[in-house]
């Protein structure tokens, strides 16, 4: 016989346990509940969760071994606005083999002593995509301070995707606690994600607990309790943030080994020098990182071989970018075939990036392949591998010296930059004749925004006339100058007027080729504004031009660390030709604002010499992220940025 005994590591520390209500039955509810009608820690809160419960266990249901998910939550409305929590979706997985069962599904909608059910004729199924299916139903009678409880029962044979618990939603949470009783054959990697703290730690091991049929011996368990009180909202409103998987208070569970009841034993968390030598033989990586001799019968000889490395490798990357399509899938995992692809001349993500590794190689360039998570997926464990954390593959390369990491995907991406949604902290380099190891990804060149202009009057005709030179460089090229490929120049000039100065006309635009590249665009607009004297006086707004319309930074309070993907300058510069006749009446103060270090500075000045106002405005952010507890200095930087864009004028005077 064998035994369902195999030890479990205890990884969590017992701390301060937390008493969940005293009456959870299902559609009692508590004075206190009935009568809660603000939450003082939040009072922007719509709606809010007096209590959520899950319990999660192993079962035996039609002689199969299954997981049992119950869950139980009451929702208050607070005002009307939180009326959409009272639409429910439950998701259940499904495959060609087996599906995920939701049964029991029971909700109330409190209205004081008035309960209002919801009939089993109005919950209905909606595939949400080939392998998940949602049960949805919306809660009857919700008004104003109602309660909102439900319940139900999910059973799932995929014991390989025993779901974790998520703290934080978008709504505040009182008090929310999710039990486990896991029988220790099956060994979880557990992971406590966000910066919240546990208030109940619970890690217990029950003796004899879980008997299956025809196995003598019962299993012990492990038995879980992790519980919070007062879980703020998680609010997504915040700007420049990574994906909200990153931040998001929640438990994770990992299968990590199965031990079967004949004794079998299953790994499913691996060592890196694991997954190293499976990828080496995948059909849809590792071997398709070995068709170098098909990409060299199949280009110009001459690009592989003439010039030195550099060259050589900015040909191959440039090659790759025109002669493929990207078809907008990613297909790391599967269906990766660079020879139908090169002939088809269009690709997925894994196809057009190992072409180009292969291409490098059979030019003698060391090109590794590197897998990462894009910005929108999360951040990938560093703990262990975890391979469904990854989304996406591009190229390092090694040139005397010098890494780049190439992503030949998209066509306005220059040599050694990585499209923004890349810009994810870290990789894992798939080195096959070593051992992987992470690298970090890290756009050292600063984005700029620069603009130039030069003002004088007309007062014959009552307007300002004058030229404008704006050039961007890194990021903000490649925006402006897939913006320009994809309008006309009528209706990039007609957006180019609305998101500026109201009554800024221009006259003339060119576009200077001969300044530009694809790191740098070099853009002149001539132009005039009319009607700027008033009774022998001139009130001139210098910034035709404004970087920000408004504070990108508005909240309290920040949880999250700012992150803008790269560091950006900003510069204004502006040179006002005084008319003759006239003088300076009034100039603005300067303002200088230097956040620790030099992280961040504002700087403002305008000066009267020569007969000519020199006006200088600039932004720099010099770091690509920063911790949350900048926000109150980023936010004050930027309120004096938008009030001296919007609230500063030139005064000039008929002498």
């Amino acid at each position: 016989m064998h035994t369902l005994k195999p030890l479990f590591s205890l990884l969590f520390i017992c701390f301060l346990n937390l008493n969940a209500q005293e009456n959870n039955s299902f559609g009692i509810l508590t004075q206190e509940e009935l009568n809660f009608s603000i939450y003082e820690k939040d009072s922007t809160a719509n709606a809010i969760t007096l209590y959520e419960k899950g319990d999660n266990y192993f079962d035996i249901i039609d002689d199969r071994i299954m997981i049992v998910k119950k869950y139980h939550v009451k929702i208050k409305i607070l005002n009307s606005k939180g009326f959409n929590e009272g639409n429910i979706e439950i998701p259940f997985y499904h495959n060609e083999s087996a599906t995920e069962k939701i049964e029991e599904i029971k909700a109330i909608t409190h209205n004081g002593t008035i309960k209002t059910g919801l009939t089993q004729s109005h919950i209905y199924s909606t595939d949400v995509h080939e392998n998940v299916t949602e049960k949805r139903f919306a809660f009857p009678n919700i008004k104003e301070g109602s309660i909102l409880e439900y319940s139900y029962k999910l059973i799932s044979p995929f014991f390989y995707n025993f779901e974790g618990w998520q703290f934080q939603s978008n709504i505040p949470k009182l008090y929310s606690e999710f039990n486990a009783k896991i029988p220790s054959n099956y060994q979880y990697n557990r992971s406590i994600i966000g910066s919240l703290k546990l208030n109940t730690n619970d890690v217990n091991l029950k003796k004899d607990c879980f008997y299956v049929p025809g196995i003598t011996e019962p299993a012990d368990c492990v038995v879980l309790k992790y519980a919070m009180k007062d879980i703020p909202a998680f609010n997504e409103e915040e700007d420049y943030m990574l994906a909200t998987s990153n931040y998001i208070s929640r438990i994770d569970f990992e299968l990590a080994t199965h031990y079967g009841l004949d004794g079998s034993i299953h790994k499913y968390t691996k060592s890196w020098r694991d997954v190293d030598r499976e990828f080496k033989s995948d059909k849809d990586i590792g071997r398709q990182l070995k068709k170098t001799d098909f990409f060299e019968k199949n280009v110009p000889k001459k690009m592989l071989t003439e010039g030195d490395k550099l060259t050589r490798a900015k040909n191959i990357y440039a090659f790759i970018q025109n002669h493929y399509t990207w078809n907008g899938k990613y297909g790391i995992y599967r269906n990766i075939r660079v020879k139908e692809a090169f002939y088809e001349k269009k690709g997925n993500i894994g196809e057009i990036n190992i072409s180009l590794i292969n291409l490098l190689n059979a030019a003698g360039i060391d090109t590794k392949l590197m897998l990462l998570s894009t910005r929108n997926n999360g951040l990938p464990k560093q703990s262990h591998p975890v391979i469904s954390d990854f989304n996406y593959v591009i190229a390092k390369v090694e040139i005397e010296g010098k890494t780049y990491l190439l992503d030949a995907t998209d066509k306005f991406v220059p040599f050694g930059m990585l499209p923004f949604k890349c810009l994810n902290y870290y990789g894992r380099i798939m080195d096959f004749k070593n051992d992987s190891y992470w690298h970090d990804i890290n756009p050292d060149e600063v984005s700029k925004y620069y603009v130039n202009t030069q003002i004088s009057f007309d007062l014959n005709n009552n307007t300002v006339i004058g030229s404008l030179d704006e050039i961007n460089t890194g990021y903000n090229a490649i925006d402006k100058i897939r913006s320009l490929s994809e309008t006309t120049e009528e209706e990039y000039l007609d957006t180019y007027t609305n998101s500026n100065k109201e009554d800024f006309n221009i006259i003339s635009y060119e576009y200077n080729d001969e300044k530009s590249n694809n790191k740098k665009t070099h853009e002149t607009f001539n132009y005039k504004i009319e009607n700027i004297v008033s009774n022998d006086i001139i009130f001139l707004d210098p910034f035709l031009v404004k970087f920000f319309s408004k504070n990108p930074f508005t909240l309290e309070k920040r949880n999250y660390p700012i992150d803008f993907g790269y560091k950006k300058n900003y510069t204004y510069l502006a040179k006002i030709k005084i008319p003759e006749g006239y003088e300076v009446q009034k100039l603005p103060d300067g303002k200088k604002i230097v956040l620790t270090d030099r992280n961040a500075t504002f700087q403002f000045g305008c000066n009267n010499e020569a007969n000519q106002v020199n006006l200088f405005f600039n932004i720099s952010l010099n770091n690509t992220s920063y911790p949350a507890d900048f926000q109150p200095g980023l936010k004050e930087l930027f309120k004096h940025v938008i009030n001296t864009q919007n609230n500063t004028l030139i005064v000039l005077k008929k002498k």
